[in-house]
């Protein structure tokens, strides 16, 4: 399934090191490439054939509010919430009815999602990792994504950098609540 999303960032990647470079506000201590910054979450699409793949990857803290291991019972249902939202991409990425796109497989990773009996150690600054393969009937009608319902959705999100590859080249592009729809 990954086959897509994993060849990505090396296409893109003339795209990030130029981004980084314009992005005068990036993290010096971190690296504008490989920052963890609460409120930024970073998603790859890739439309090939009739299959649309996705990769969100994002700060837990952009979907639960924290990022230490759950341990309290609200802590807990935070985490199982969310869970269960992000097994649900086609309510979270909305993708036009006409396309008929249907979830094929799905991964869902993050220290979180192990058992809170576990201590995370070295988990600081959990992420969550979402892989999405869907088949799309009519991928001519894939015209973009609007990421509202995902914003809606975690709240604590405010920006999303998108990198796509589609029919049309690839780009990358910000995403924000006010900006959502991001055209293939």
């Amino acid at each position: 399934m990954r086959r897509l999303l994993l060849a990505l960032p090396f296409a893109l990647l003339p795209l990030a090191v130029a981004h980084a470079h314009d992005d005068h506000d990036h993290d010096h201590a971190h690296g504008s490439l490989g920052a963890h910054e609460h409120g930024v979450a970073k998603l790859n699409v890739v439309v090939d054939g009739n299959t649309l793949e996705l990769g969100l990857d994002s700060p837990a803290m952009n979907l639960v509010g924290f990022e230490h291991a759950a341990s309290t019972d609200a802590d807990k249902a935070k985490v199982s919430a969310a869970r269960q939202q992000l097994e649900q991409p086609l309510k979270l990425f909305g993708l036009a009815q006409g396309a008929g796109c249907a979830e094929e497989n799905q991964e869902l990773e993050s220290p979180l999602f192990e058992a809170s009996d576990k201590p995370a150690h070295g988990h600081q600054h959990a992420d969550v990792d979402a892989h999405y393969q869907l088949t799309c009937a009519n991928p001519d009608k894939l015209t973009g994504i609007d990421l509202a319902p995902l914003f809606k959705t975690f709240p604590q999100t405010q920006k999303i950098t998108v990198q796509l590859i589609g029919p049309h080249g690839q780009k990358g592009v910000d995403a924000t609540p006010a900006k959502a729809v991001v055209e293939f």
